[in-house]
């Protein structure tokens, strides 16, 4: 027998079993399995009634809140499609996402009612807009939506979904160009919610906080993961790290996911000596290569297991993880960091990821020889939506080309050391921006940093790094230089060294390289030297 896989049937698993455990808190909100569903079930009837069906698409600018959470089911057991938006996007991006989306209706918090409101005349395509009362004062005219969900039936909705079609449209956050949709699948969120589960460990003890964005890549996959054992999710409007790490006091969370500039930011919190963890919480991190630096000191001070994990928008998003092995425990704290900093190996059910040349063969397992990762698999999307000259470009002889630049370890390890465009070629010589990157991150008065090619009439290219200094303390270009020289060779140290009050990030923590170039490449024709 066959039956369609759809992380949607894990609620009905967990409604099942589970009916009186907390699914959802939210602040003082809680609510339990049962209560939940009710609450999904009146969102679908009530966009039932606006003229959503199969194939409708959604979008939604709410932060990680309850009713962020009830979209994704409300919408997408529906078999409608959720575009789930990036609150950081500016008016021109939002407009741009809205419409290229062909969304009909949006569902928006109040927080961010405004920014609606001032695009609305280029939306000719949205039908319906519906509010969330949080708060915050908005000019928009909108539908509330508690009070459709109080005029709604909870009659379960009772709707065929086909595996292969689309379940939410994810744009990219735009670190390299202009958002592109990506289209995912029942059957590839199923897969990689399955990733999730299984090589982070998800039991249905867990108590998992929201810290990753569910806007982004459907929260790696959490926003299913959670539910499929009945565990229990906790919202978090904003990222704050003081309020973060009192939750984790006060609802002893065991799990959470983010970026590692999430990681940095908790040990640098000021609460970080007064609270008292005690469940060892496992951390997933992604997003950008973490410095061990920063794995280090998470594993030392808040004694959290950190999960390095690997994948992209375009990949649903998990493709790979730092697999621990029993061998690895003989080595020193340090040593162990570093590993972890790895990408690792390709996950259970995403598929086949390796590292190739240009030729497409696979580079030598010898941790020295780069090339780029590709993937193919269920997890992998089925495209961009309405770009098939960008689809062609990403998906070639059936492989997805990441874009990030790689070598493998004579383990298996996949090790990222740049992404393609960020490559620094100096006088022939390749520089890896992460590696000087990773040096910085261990100066004990850097916050974070970025490091970027700028053009020199000798070199063609040097690299510079632009970096943001820890409160209270302070530190020279001449120290850092000196600092750097020590641990790198010389040519790759950066050539001068800029202070910036903050660097330009994504929502979910990558740093937007393209924005750092500009300051050094703007009115060339190429970023390249």
């Amino acid at each position: 027998m066959i039956t369609p896989l759809t992380p949607l049937d894990w609620k009905r698993r967990a409604v099942k079993l589970y009916p009186d455990k907390i699914a959802v808190i939210d602040e003082d909100k809680r609510f339990t399995y049962r209560e939940f569903d009710d609450r999904v079930n009146r969102l679908s009837n009530a966009l039932r009634k606006l003229g959503v069906a199969a194939g409708t698409k959604v979008a939604v600018m709410v932060p990680n809140t309850h009713p962020m959470l009830e979209c994704f089911y409300g919408i997408c057991q529906m078999g409608a499609v959720i575009v789930p938006l990036n609150i950081r996007l500016n008016p021109d991006e939002l407009g741009y996402v809205i419409d290229h989306s062909d969304s009909e209706v949006v569902i928006v918090d109040a927080e961010w009612g405004e920014r609606i409101h001032d695009i609305r005349s280029r939306l000719p395509k949205v039908r319906q807009y519906i509010q969330i009362d949080s708060g915050f004062s908005s000019p928009l005219e909108a539908m509330d939506y508690e009070a459709l969900l109080a005029e709604s039936s909870p009659e379960p909705i009772d709707v065929e979904i086909d595996e292969n079609q689309t379940i939410s449209i994810n744009y990219t956050s735009g670190t390299t160009s202009k958002p592109k949709g990506v289209v995912m699948t029942h059957r590839g969120n199923y897969l990689n919610a399955a990733d999730f589960l299984f090589h982070l460990r998800v039991s249905h003890d867990d108590v998992y906080l929201h810290t990753l964005p569910m806007f982004h890549a459907n929260g790696w996959g959490g926003v299913w993961a959670i539910t499929a054992v009945g565990a229990t999710h906790v919202c978090l409007r904003k990222v704050d790290p003081v309020k973060i790490l009192n939750l984790y006091e006060k609802e002893g969370i065991t799990l959470a996911c983010g970026a590692p500039t999430v990681l940095s930011m908790l040990v640098q919190a000021p609460n970080v000596e007064q609270v008292r963890i005690t469940t060892r919480p496992r951390m997933g991190t992604a997003g950008s290569p973490p410095p061990a630096a920063i794995i280090d000191r998470v594993q030392k001070y808040l004694h959290m297991e950190v999960i390095h994990v690997y994948g992209l928008t375009e990949t649903s998003p998990f493709i790979s993880y730092c697999e621990w092995r029993k061998e690895f425990e003989s080595l020193s704290p340090e040593e162990q960091a570093v590993l972890k900093a790895r990408q690792g190996v390709e996950m259970v059910f995403s598929g086949e990821t390796k590292v190739v040349r240009e030729d497409g063969s696979e580079v030598e397992w010898n941790g020295r020889e780069i090339g780029e990762i590709v993937a193919r698999g269920n997890v992998v999307m089925e495209g961009y939506y309405k770009q098939p000259e960008e689809t062609a470009r990403a998906i070639r002889d059936g492989w997805f080309h990441s874009g990030d630049l790689a070598v493998v370890h004579p383990n298996g390890f996949i090790e990222i050391v740049d992404r393609l465009k960020d490559v620094i070629i100096s006088g022939g010589e390749n520089i890896s921006s992460v590696e000087v990157e990773g040096v910085l991150y261990q100066h004990p008065a850097v916050s974070d940093v970025g490091v970027v090619a700028r053009p020199d009439e000798r070199w063609g290219e040097v690299p510079v790094a632009l970096v943001v200094v820890k409160p209270g303390h302070q530190v020279t270009a001449e120290e850092l230089n000196e600092f750097c020289r020590a641990r790198l060779a010389h040519f790759k140290c950066p050539k001068d060294y800029e202070f910036v009050d903050e660097l330009p990030r994504t929502a979910t923590g990558k740093l937007q390289k393209f924005k750092l170039r500009e300051r050094y490449w703007s009115g060339r024709d190429k970023r390249v030297q």
